[in-house]
This record gives C-alpha cells, structure tokens and sequence, in this order.
C-alpha cells in the first residue's frame, strides 16, 4: 500500500472531497495513473472542462504527497486507505463521491468503532434544550456500548461529544478541515480531548482549512460511516438535515427528535419528521432502531388502573354510569348498548370489585371512581 497510499495523499491535496467526476476518474483509471496524468498533463478525464483541468494541474505542482505524510506522522496522524484493514468499508457506498482516504488522530482503530456508531447532528446556534437532549442522548448511546459521531462544531455537535465524553464512552469527530487544526478554535480543547480519549478524522490534508462546501461535502462521510443519524433541533436549511438525507438515500436509518412547533430551530427536524424520519426521545429508541434484532426500547404507558383489567362489556356499563347521580339499569343498558339484563349482571359484577354501589333503583360510581369535573375518563 505505500505507493498506493502516496498517490492518493497526492490526490487528496488537488481534488476536493466529494468531487464525482475526479472519483469517477481515479476509480477507472487508478490512482497512480491518475496522478501522473495531473502531474504530466498527458490526458485528461472526460467530463472535465479545460479550467478546471487547469486548476488541477496548477494544485499538483504545488502538492508533496511527501510532505503530507510525515507532517502528519509527526503530529500522531495516520492516513487510512481503502483497502487498509483499517478502513471502514460502508464508506464504498458513497460511491463515486467515497473519500481517497482518512486522515486519522487517534488510537483506536475506526473500522472496528465505526461498526457500532451512530451520528449525532443539529443545529450550532441551539437552545439549551437542544444541548441538554444531545447530552443526554449521547450519554445514554455511549452506556449502551456505542459510539457517538459528530461534527465537532459548536451547539449540538459539542454537547453530543461532551456527552459521550463525560459518560466515559467512545467518541469521533469528523471534522471540515485538517485534523491537526482543530476547528471551530473555540473548540480546541474538546476536540484534543476527542484525540486522546477516541478519534477524530477528516479528508483533508494536514493544515487546510475549512470552507461552507467542505462542511456540507463532510456530512456524507457523517452519514456513511455509522449506522443511523439522530437530528436534534435544525432550521429549514441546515446542514444537519443534509446528512440525515444522505443517511437515506445510502438506506441509512434518519431520526429526528421533536421540539416546540414554535422554536424556528424544531421547524427542519419536524418538516424530516413528516417524511422517511422516525421520531426519537431517548438513547433506547435510537439503539432500537439501529441496534440488532431483539434491542427493543421498553413499551412507554401510563399506570396500570384497576379499571383498566376488566372485560370490555363491563369496561362499557362502567363507562356508562353518570358521574354523580344514580341511574336506572336500563338508561345504563342504552348508555353502554347492551341488554338490560346484561347491564344488571355487569353492575352486581362491578359492585362486587368496588367500582359502583346501588341506591334503591338505581346505581352510581363509588368515590374512588368519580373523576373530577373537567377530566375525561383517562385522566386529560
């Protein structure tokens, strides 16, 4: 893998990340032969326009793959290559657009976290809302055994690794720029710490620097190396919904948890919501969704009540008697649409298990079952 590694080191100094057209090129040419076109200018792929090919050429006079390689050996960075043990291979399904390679801070292997991993994605400028169910659910996945994915940036990228962090669990970053510049700077500490204590990776060589496309070209790599993407608060546009498509279209799980129908920042998660989406609450009902068969989320239901035991005829006479005055067997009869003599065997049964008492003729709740004015039966 050396020479492969140093062609493509080459490539991913002159071509941007995503570009379909180059990757399509490498992909049917090789990267070595690929590089040697750029470097000699003896042919150029097809589909490619004369100033683009120009830019490429003046980029690869400029690269040294060389250079690359042992700045990043230096800093403690691995440059991982398809076909490496170490390269997750649910990135091929990106395709065309599959990164040349992964520039990798870290100890653990990616391959093996990735296999377990899921991304955890919104909005930078998010509420404390927001951050606090990022935490938490990033703190509940990592319990679980698996391993938190984001951005590294600021608002709910941040709190989902501080959550996995303070959890003691595992934890990547997939970062818009060279991984020996951590970036958003205001963000240095935490994305050592990531370094340290997980991973932190990205396609770009050492010392670039990030742009809005490279950003929005990140969040495919997001989306294909884990499992399934959890939304937590994101506009209309925003590039926490981007991923949450790619994770679609690549037959990824999408998920998005719910917010106030009033905050602006609910608005984008709630629009994925009402399309392939599945809606999330908590760390049990994203590990069902993309943990393996039997990994069910515990059934969520009010207390058990007494009256919630008793047959459905009964349930009906029941349901039937007024709050407060007595009545008749036969207004209970039409009321629950029996017989009635039906409605007085359900009654005596009723009277029996303490949910109504007679008075004379007729029959009324007892105390403990007579709802306040202004409830339904179900306690609304």
């Amino acid at each position: 893998m050396a020479p492969e590694r140093r062609y493509r080191a080459f490539l991913a100094r002159v071509t941007e990340p995503g570009d379909e057209v180059c990757g399509r090129w490498i992909r049917e040419a090789g990267a070595e032969r690929a590089a040697r076109w750029l470097l000699h200018g003896a042919e150029r792929p097809r589909g490619m326009t004369d100033r683009r090919w120009a830019g490429l050429r003046a980029r690869a006079e400029r690269a040294d793959p060389d250079r690359d390689l042992a700045a990043a050996r230096a800093a403690g960075i691995r440059f991982v290559c398809p076909g490496d043990s170490e390269w997750p291979a649910q990135l091929d399904d990106l395709g065309d657009s599959r990164p040349l390679g992964l520039w990798v801070r870290g100890r653990p292997s990616l391959r093996i976290w990735a296999l377990r991993s899921v991304a955890l994605v919104g909005a930078r400028a998010c509420t404390e809302y927001g951050a606090h169910t990022a935490a938490t659910l990033a703190a509940g996945l990592a319990e679980r055994g698996w391993v938190v994915v984001s951005g590294g940036a600021y608002g709910v990228d941040g709190a989902a690794h501080r959550g996995a962090l303070a959890a003691g669990g595992a934890t990547v970053a997939v970062l818009a720029s060279g991984v020996d510049r951590p970036y958003p700077r205001g963000h240095t500490e935490l994305i050592t710490r990531i370094a340290e204590q997980g991973l932190v990776v990205g396609e770009l060589p050492p010392g670039e620097h990030p742009t809005p496309s490279r950003f929005i070209l990140r969040n495919r790599v997001i989306a294909a190396l884990t499992r399934g993407t959890v939304v937590v608060e994101a506009a209309h546009r925003s590039g926490a919904l981007v991923t949450a498509r790619a994770a679609l279209r690549l037959g990824r799980h999408a998920m998005g948890v719910p917010g106030p129908v009033t905050s602006g920042l609910s608005a984008g998660v709630h629009e994925l919501l009402r399309g392939e989406a599945v809606l999330v609450t908590d760390a049990a009902e994203v590990a069902e969704m993309v943990g393996d068969m039997g990994d069910l989320a515990p059934d969520r239901r009010g207390p058990l009540l007494p009256r919630d035991l008793l047959d459905p005829g009964a349930g009906r006479v029941l349901a039937a008697l007024p709050a407060h005055e007595p009545a008749g067997a036969e207004e209970i009869a039409r009321g629950a649409g029996t017989t009635t003599d039906d409605a007085v065997g359900r009654l005596y049964e009723l009277r029996s298990l303490g949910f109504v008492e007679r008075h004379g003729d007729g029959w009324k709740l007892t105390r403990q079952e007579v709802i306040p004015v202004g409830h339904d039966r179900h306690g609304c």
